[in-house]
């Protein structure tokens, strides 16, 4: 054991004494590049399943239609009558929306008085929502007609239906059932980005909506659609520029754009939907949380040499494996030996994510440090600073994920007076990991679920 450490000891030195800085032979480190990590993001859709009830189109007709009117007629000189309907009930038949009422209509004639007649109002129409986010109704229908047989035999009356059709007909035309207020108030919450810290640093979390699509109307017991907002969402740390448009966003709401006009398209694939969210993050950032494993910046890995330590890690790209650089340094005094070490390490692997963790697990040295470490008598050590390197490199996404879940399910939970919108995110998994030369992308997709209703529904 004695001639086995003397041995060691003289390669140790013989190695110092060439030079007490030993050469570095590393993977050559990518030219450096200015800007924020690129996100790169695929469009994405955020489907929502919008349902308008018969009872909210109910009470929007019922205000948007008077419930009174009056004209006139000639019957023997100019006669007048006036009208006064019922609650209208609302159904559905064959794609169309069917509108009932009963009126109560009073005429002047010339020799009875004014005589009262019962009238139906029946009304059948084509519901649309046009590109303004509006509930039409279009291939309007409007009968009125009377089983008092007073009124069916007058003929000279008439021009009372005629009229009254007219005048509810003109009305239901201009009907409108305004989404946006429900919609605008989802797509404000979406667009804006928000920051988030990350330990000591701080990122962005951004959806970037793109535009606004929707499905083929669907007529039940109600109207429903399926609305997607398409986006292209990203998450970057640090924040960049997309920092500077969070806060400006953060302290004035209205720099969001306007909500784009709805685009009606063929089909929306209904159900969960699916949004891949690219996440970018600089090598700086493993590198800090590499540094926060060590004890004051210094991690002291060898028994034998209890002074030498590593410290300064650095990490970057080279090929499409991360190269781990560590510096060693510290003083070597045993068996009378005297001196200091001061040099680099290098450590390669390919990245890869279990379990939302991000892990290296095939870090190794590189042959030129492998073979420093056993000119330094230190292969035991040698696998101890992988594993404490690999350990030190484990970085844990799904505090960067929670944004995101929070993002696409708290704040599109909300209510208002036009209805309520809800959120729900089903599940967030890592898909994909690459290195590039300044940064490193992880692919996140996120299935959720999103629906909004009016009134609103428990």
């Amino acid at each position: 054991m004695f001639l086995r450490r003397v041995l060691s000891l003289a390669v140790l030195l013989a190695a110092v004494s060439s030079c007490s800085r030993f050469g570095a032979v590393y993977p050559a480190r990518p030219p450096s590049t200015a800007g924020d990590p690129v996100v790169d993001p695929t469009p994405s859709r955020v489907v929502v399943h919008v349902s308008v009830t018969s009872e909210a189109l109910r009470r929007a007709l019922d205000q948007a239609v008077p419930r009174r009117g009056d004209g006139s007629f000639e019957l023997k000189g100019e006669r007048h009558y006036d009208w006064e309907r019922g609650d209208f009930t609302v159904g559905f038949s064959q794609g169309r929306i069917v509108i009932d009422a009963r009126v109560r209509a009073r005429v002047a004639t010339p020799l009875v008085g004014h005589l009262e007649f019962p009238l139906d109002l029946h009304m059948v129409a084509e519901p649309v929502v046009n590109t303004e986010y509006a509930v039409r109704l279009q291939s309007t229908e409007v009968k009125v007609t009377s089983t008092d047989r007073r009124l069916a035999v007058a003929d000279s009356l008439a021009g009372v239906y005629a009229t009254l059709n007219d005048q509810i007909q003109a009305k239901v035309k201009a009907f409108s059932y305004d989404l946006k207020p429900l919609v605008g108030e989802a797509y404000a919450r979406v667009a804006k980005p928000v920051s988030f810290a990350v330990g000591d640093a701080t990122a962005c979390v951004e959806l970037g909506v793109l535009g606004v699509e929707a499905g083929p109307l669907v007529i039940a017991d109600g109207l429903e659609k399926d609305i997607a907002l398409v986006v292209a969402p990203r998450v970057t740390m640090p924040c960049g520029t997309t920092e500077k448009a969070a806060s400006s966003s953060v302290a004035n709401a209205e720099a969001a754009p306007p909500l784009p006009p709805l685009a009606n398209v063929a089909t929306i694939m209904p159900g969960p939907f699916t949004v891949t969210v690219p996440i970018s993050a600089r090598y700086d950032e493993l590198t800090h949380a590499m540094s926060a494993t060590f004890t004051d910046g210094k991690f002291f890995f060898s028994t034998e040499y209890p002074d030498l330590y590593l410290e300064k890690p650095e990490i970057y790209e080279s090929q499409g494996q991360l190269v781990l650089k560590l510096h060693m340094q510290g003083p070597v005094r045993k068996f009378g030996i005297n001196t200091d070490l001061d040099g680099d390490l290098y450590l390669t692997g390919k990245p890869t994510v279990v379990d939302n963790e991000l892990r290296i697990p095939d870090l190794e040295p590189t042959i030129e440090t492998r073979n420093l470490l056993l000119s330094l008598k230190a292969m035991a050590d040698s696998d101890k600073i992988r594993d404490q390197a690999r350990a030190a490199l484990r970085l844990d996404i799904s505090e960067r994920l929670v944004p995101i879940r929070e993002k696409l399910s708290s704040d599109l939970t909300f209510g208002n007076d036009s209805g309520c919108f809800k959120g729900f995110v089903d599940k967030v998994e890592i898909t994909g990991i690459h290195p590039h030369a300044s940064y490193l992308r992880v692919y996140v997709t996120v299935t959720g679920r999103a629906a909004a209703s009016a009134p609103c529904t428990k």
